[in-house]
């Protein structure tokens, strides 16, 4: 199988999450894109605004019916700091015929140096990356000194081409905070459990 493997706070999730995940399904040909909601994310100060219950529950709602979308409790169940380097290791022992791809955003490859053991997460996974509105030409060569030329050149030919939907979740919970529409910004079912369990209505 090919599993595509998506982290992240996802606090709340929304289209644009939704969007990048099927585009990298459909161009990397996927037969599986996991949801790894992380328990405290390395790159952020402050934790994720809902609980772990309620980003997994947002997720559910996100995918449901989606054949080839599952949710991951991975990070979630490991609990504390979520390292990238350590999810594709465990999913690597459960999986070791597979091939792993890490999705993600160009943003994130302006930070890859810092992430804990980056060599070892390009040596696990193939990085899919998706550009997003704002960020610079996508450039990967951050990976070109983690690996061989030959699996440079793997990393090169997956080119993700996808419609640039600014959305973030950030936007989406200052939205709810100041009583705001977020109507189409998430999945109708997420937007209407936002509103029931009355989650991000404080600033």
């Amino acid at each position: 199988m090919r599993i595509g493997v998506f982290g992240g706070s996802f606090d709340p999730i929304h289209q644009g999450h939704l969007i990048l995940a099927e585009q990298c399904r459909e161009q990397a040909d996927l037969d599986a894109v996991w949801f790894v909601p992380c328990a405290l994310s390395p790159h952020k100060e402050q934790g994720a605004q809902g609980t772990d219950r309620q980003r997994i529950e947002m997720i559910e709602l996100a995918i449901a019916g989606h054949p080839t979308f599952q949710l991951a409790r991975i990070e979630i169940d490991r609990g504390g700091v979520s390292y990238t380097v350590d999810t594709l290791k465990a999913i690597r022992e459960l999986h070791a015929d597979d091939e792993l791809f890490l999705l993600l955003g160009a943003d994130s490859l302006d930070s890859f140096d810092t992430w804990r053991e980056p060599s070892e997460i390009c040596q696990l996974a193939t990085p899919l990356v998706v550009n997003r509105p704002g960020a610079k030409q996508i450039d990967l060569s951050v990976f070109e000194k983690y690996v061989d030329s030959k699996r440079y050149e793997s990393f090169c030919s997956q080119s993700i081409v996808s419609p640039l939907i600014d959305i973030q979740s950030r936007q989406i919970r200052d939205k709810v905070s100041n009583q705001q529409s977020i109507r189409y910004l998430a999945p109708r079912a997420v937007e209407k459990y936002i509103e029931t369990q009355k989650l991000y209505c404080q600033k």
